[in-house]
């Protein structure tokens, strides 16, 4: 393993995060580069001198004080932050066009034509000149005797 594969594990090695397979990997590298060596045995001293350091605990009210300076503090919105939709409305959108794929995808259901639909159609045209008197028709009174010439 190179020098520049073996930099990024280095810190998980003496973490003691680092995987059983990263684990041996970086001891067999270390037994053959001095270089490296001498730079985990640095880390290390920097890793035994801060675990050394005495632990701070927060104040009780620490996580109070700093929520209410969030709250306080304005919120930065990006340029692409206000072109984003809101998850109601990009789920909708999304329901939307599934429906609409889907109900394109159906096979369309046509009716077929019957035969005596043209001799309906012929008999309708025959009835025209009386559909065009329906509104003297509609209003026909039967009690009343039919004088011709005469409209109301």
């Amino acid at each position: 393993m190179s020098c520049e594969r073996l930099e990024g594990r280095l810190i998980a090695y003496v973490d003691g995060r680092a995987k059983e397979s990263d684990r041996r990997a970086v001891e067999s590298h270390l037994l053959n580069c001095a270089a490296c060596r001498a730079r985990v045995e640095g880390f290390q001293g920097v890793w035994h001198m801060l675990g050394e350091l005495p632990k701070h605990e927060p104040s009780a009210a620490f996580d109070a004080r700093l929520r209410a300076r969030l709250a306080v503090e304005p919120v930065k919105q990006g340029f692409w932050t206000g072109l984003l939709p809101s998850p109601r409305f990009a789920l909708a959108t999304a329901v939307l066009a599934v429906f609409c794929v889907w109900l394109s995808t159906r096979p369309v259901a046509v009716s077929p034509v019957s035969v005596g639909s043209s001799e309906a159609d012929f008999r309708m045209i025959q009835d025209l000149p009386v559909l065009e008197n329906y509104d003297v028709l509609s209003g026909f009174d039967v009690s009343q005797p039919v004088t011709p010439g005469l409209r109301d």
